[in-house]
């Protein structure tokens, strides 16, 4: 086989490995930038790079190496224009999770106004949107998800739990009040 056979093989395995997650790979830059030109640009600037290094890639799951490589390329976004959303202090009261307290999927399928959910996760630090993202609306597994965030499964779990108790508290409190 010669240079090109091999290049232009190369070239179909990769749109068939990585381009059917472009909705993936936007949905998660869209909420962790909440910006949907910025997260165009993260993500053509997220499949150059994948294009880059797809030589080197070696894996079966192409959509969570890609949406590590959009995580990474909102991430130092982020730190560039908007340092204050990727770090968040713990508070005790802020991240647990109370046991009886309903989940955001119920509150949702409750009918609760799609436009108060998407503000309310909005409203999360970065760290908490990204695993709801990935597990609510992409349906990543914890292990995906632990993969694509460079975390342990523990972590997803409990990240997941503390996102969750968060979105509550905001589609449950009144406008004004203190969350």
């Amino acid at each position: 086989m010669g240079p090109r056979a091999e290049q232009e093989r190369g070239v179909a395995r990769f749109e068939e490995s990585v381009l059917p997650h472009m909705d993936s790979a936007y949905n998660l830059a869209r909420w962790l930038t909440r910006n949907g030109h910025d997260a165009e640009d993260l993500v053509q600037e997220s499949l150059l790079r994948a294009f880059q290094a797809f030589q080197g890639f070696r894996g079966t799951d192409g959509r969570a190496w890609l949406l590590a490589i959009v995580r990474n390329a909102c991430y130092t976004w982020l730190r560039r224009n908007r340092q204050q959303e990727v770090t968040t202090e713990f508070d005790e009261e802020v991240h647990t999770l109370e046991g009886d307290a309903l989940n955001p999927e119920k509150l949702v399928l409750r009918e609760v106004d799609s436009a108060r959910v998407r503000q309310a996760l909005e409203e999360l630090p970065a760290e908490f949107r990204e695993v709801l993202v990935l597990r609510e609306m992409e349906g990543l597994s914890y292990k995906e998800i632990g993969t694509v965030v460079d975390i342990p499964v523990g972590t997803v779990m409990s990240r997941l739990a503390r996102a969750r108790g968060r979105l509550q508290r905001g589609l449950t409190s009144r406008p004004g009040e203190e969350r």
